[in-house]
């Protein structure tokens, strides 16, 4: 029994720093426990029985919130047993409440003006919208495309990091220093082409330091996807590129089908569309920041060659040359 009890006090720990404040069990399981705990000596204050029941609160079906200070009284036949009590420090860390279901954006996209004001119109309608806020932890911003409203290239990735939700810009993190370069590559100014995202917001996860800040990121969900994607819509439609040039396999599968592909060797390389638009999924330039070698960098290069014969760039012999 000893052993039960004691990893029952390690789930509730772990739970604990999970950020959880209540749990539920059935009458029977409490029962249980005051059962054991009454037929045992007096427990002492830090042992394993008295660790797990004090937990627990005398109302049946409910596990007390973390912080509180729950009490059990238990007797035994000839002896008094003196109360069990047991304070837990409270949990820093928000509970994260079920977010409601993301059914895609509606909105009505500016019809008259310059490409350049109907931009700067549905930039401000992304940036009010209720649910893309809703996303959001506190002081970080939704991130809307940048560059030129005229441009004949539009680079696709999928989600902000840290540093673009900090700044409200897409691409401006360790990877986005890397695609600026590759533009220039290819002859071009970052101002000159127009880059955005499948997302509008960082797709949260769970805090593990003092500071309340993310480590690390994770892939949007197809929900999360297809809210998003009607803005993606709106912004090619204004800008209307030559070529679209789909950066990683997550923006490849909100463009193009949750279920488009298995990988993304599939495609790269290979000419597809969106929205009558021609599309060339490539790797993400944090594909280079993890292998640096000039065969990964020549892989992406190709495709690149490839996305500017398509908008007519010129081609010296010099950057057909690079990394090879």
């Amino acid at each position: 029994m000893r052993a039960s009890l004691t990893a029952l006090t390690e789930e509730l720990r772990r739970l604990k720093s999970l950020g959880v404040r209540e749990i539920f069990a059935p009458p029977e399981t409490l029962e249980r426990l005051r059962s054991a705990l009454a037929k045992r000596k007096p427990a002492k204050p830090e042992s394993a029985a008295s660790l797990a029941v004090a937990h627990f609160d005398a109302a049946p079906e409910r596990v007390t919130r973390v912080g509180a200070t729950p009490e059990i009284t238990t007797s035994a036949p000839g002896r008094e047993v003196t109360p069990v009590r047991q304070t837990l420090e409270p949990v820093t860390t928000p509970v994260r409440q079920p977010k409601p279901q993301l059914i895609e954006a509606k909105f009505t996209l500016p019809a008259e003006g310059t490409k350049a004001e109907r931009l700067a119109a549905l930039r401000e309608i992304v940036l009010a919208d209720k649910t893309c806020r809703a996303q959001l932890r506190p002081g970080k911003q939704v991130v809307f495309g940048v560059g030129n409203p005229e441009a004949q290239i539009m680079f696709v990735g999928e989600a902000p990091g840290a540093e673009e939700e900090r700044q409200g810009e897409p691409f401006v993190g360790p990877a986005g220093k890397l695609l600026t370069k590759m533009i220039q590559a290819m002859g071009l100014e970052r101002e000159q082409v127009y880059i955005a995202n499948i997302m509008n917001w960082r797709p949260q996860m769970p805090t593990q330091n003092a500071a309340g800040e993310q480590v690390g990121n994770r892939p949007p969900t197809p929900e999360e996807m297809a809210y998003c994607l009607p803005f993606l819509r709106a912004q090619l439609e204004i800008v209307a590129p030559q070529v679209i040039v789909a950066l990683g396999a997550t923006a490849a599968r909100g463009l193009l089908g949750h279920d488009s592909f298995k990988a993304l060797g599939e495609l790269r390389g290979k000419w597809r569309e969106f929205a009558a638009c021609p599309l060339m999924v490539t790797y993400h330039p944090s594909y280079i920041l993890r292998n640096q070698s000039n065969r990964s960098k020549r892989v992406i290069w190709e495709d690149f060659l490839k996305v500017m014969e398509r908008a007519a760039l010129p081609i010296s012999e010099k950057q057909r040359g690079y990394f090879l």
